[in-house]
């Protein structure tokens, strides 16, 4: 009689529907990145608004600005060292590191753009924010798909953002990491409308998402706020403290898992919004 082949768990295990989604998700984003129109910078890009030296600092409000990405990214680091072995599945707690790492990493890349601002700070600037992407995308796919998709989803982004940022250096093609950016944030977004993946730690994507979309429109608006403010800040300074500001939810969710001990078993409403187990019905 012929012995059945075992094989592992992780080899049975088919995609599930949530998976496939993202799947496809990540394939059109990379037909866009490849096949996309060209996509150049515009010529102004390194001529921000206030480019007032002080302390000896040149630029000095958009370098000082960065501070809090280290301070969130350190922050976050101790809480995750707080946190005990087996509270947090493997893919959460990676891309979490991953995602606390990546805000130092920005601090440190966006401070020596901003102290000289031209084409090769802006490349060490990219990278830095491209471990933050990846950090982020898979604590969300983790909370909203599955493990599985966490781990993937972070180390594809972890390639493909280095690899667009040195495209741009190369060509001069803003696409590819306009996708990774935007289009990584937008896929963040379309996560969040998932309901939560029960059992999962429970971060707020919606909360998020939204002060990312406000540091964005301070980027675009950074010499109207510089003059509407009778030139004490910039747009791109309160950028940073905005976006900055979307560690805010990861920070506080850490935190909360610390404070209690396990992480919540909660599945979840739309947005991160946690409701109990027994009163939510499937989506």
């Amino acid at each position: 009689m012929r012995t059945p082949t075992i094989l592992p768990a992780a080899h049975r295990r088919r995609m599930s529907p949530a998976e496939v989604g993202l799947l496809c998700a990540g394939l059109v984003l990379l037909a866009l990145a490849l096949w996309g129109p060209v996509l150049h910078a515009s010529p102004h890009q390194h001529a921000f608004a206030d480019q007032r030296t002080l302390w000896g600092i040149p630029c000095a409000l958009d370098v000082l600005s960065n501070l809090p990405f280290a301070l969130a990214g350190a922050w976050g680091l101790v809480l995750l060292g707080r946190v005990r072995s087996g509270v947090l599945d493997g893919a959460t707690r990676a891309t979490a590191r991953l995602f606390c790492m990546g805000l130092v990493l920005t601090a440190a890349g966006s401070s020596w753009y901003h102290w000289q601002p031209d084409d090769a700070g802006l490349l060490w600037d990219r990278l830095g924010m491209t471990v933050a992407f990846a950090g982020m995308l898979g604590l969300a796919a983790a909370q909203r798909v599955s493990s599985r998709a966490g781990g993937t989803t972070a180390m594809v982004v972890l390639a493909a953002g280095p690899l667009a940022v040195l495209w741009w250096a190369h060509t001069g093609n803003l696409l590819p990491w306009a996708v990774v950016q935007l289009g990584g944030m937008l896929l963040v977004l379309a996560l969040a409308c998932l309901p939560q993946r029960a059992g999962a730690w429970v971060v707020p994507l919606g909360a998020v998402i939204a002060w990312y979309g406000a540091a964005k429109l301070l980027e675009l608006s950074d010499h109207a706020v510089y003059e509407a403010t009778g030139q004490w800040l910039a747009g791109h300074s309160l950028k940073h403290l905005a976006a900055a500001g979307a560690a805010w939810p990861v920070l506080r969710a850490l935190h909360s898992v610390t404070a209690r001990g396990h992480a919540p078993a909660m599945v979840g409403g739309h947005n991160g919004a946690p409701c109990p187990r027994v009163a939510c019905s499937p989506h």
